[in-house]
């Protein structure tokens, strides 16, 4: 059986209406099972909204906070583990995102974990026939994590 890891850095000053490490770390391993059967790492880091949007301008060249941002790897290191990247998540956009949703920050920071996940994995939903994909694979992973569609 493959195993996941998942670096989480925590670089907020409150871990404010945030799941814990360890539900974080279940969804990273519940999702990454269902796409991947190799060992993986990953690293999440959670952040405020200047430093994402610090991040989206050095290498979106938007200047404006975002809720999530994933860095594709795809590395092997010399024990055959893939590297696949790096995610980043804006603790702040995630709460506000969930209150104007009308959502849990649970479901949604799982949501938004998800979709960095399929970001790292190579899914791009800004490629027309790729969307409806990944959108239907979130869906999917939502639902064996106990949430409901997060597009309804």
């Amino acid at each position: 059986m493959p195993d996941h890891q998942l670096d989480i850095q925590w670089c907020v000053s409150e871990r404010t209406q945030l799941p814990d490490q360890g539900l974080i770390q279940y969804w990273a391993n519940v999702c990454l099972k269902e796409i991947l059967d190799r060992d993986t790492e990953v690293c999440l880091r959670i952040v405020d909204e200047s430093e994402i949007q610090t991040i989206n301008l050095t290498y979106r060249g938007k200047n404006e906070a975002t809720n999530v941002l994933s860095f594709p790897a795809d590395n092997v290191d010399e024990s055959g583990r893939i590297l696949l990247g790096d995610i980043v998540i804006c603790q702040e956009v995630a709460i506000k995102e969930s209150i104007i949703q009308e959502k849990s920050i649970e479901a949604h920071f799982a949501h938004l974990l998800i979709h960095g996940l399929l970001h790292l994995h190579g899914h791009d939903h800004s490629v027309d026939d790729q969307a409806d994909e990944m959108e239907q694979i979130e869906i999917d992973l939502m639902e064996n994590l106990g949430y409901g569609n997060p597009y309804e």
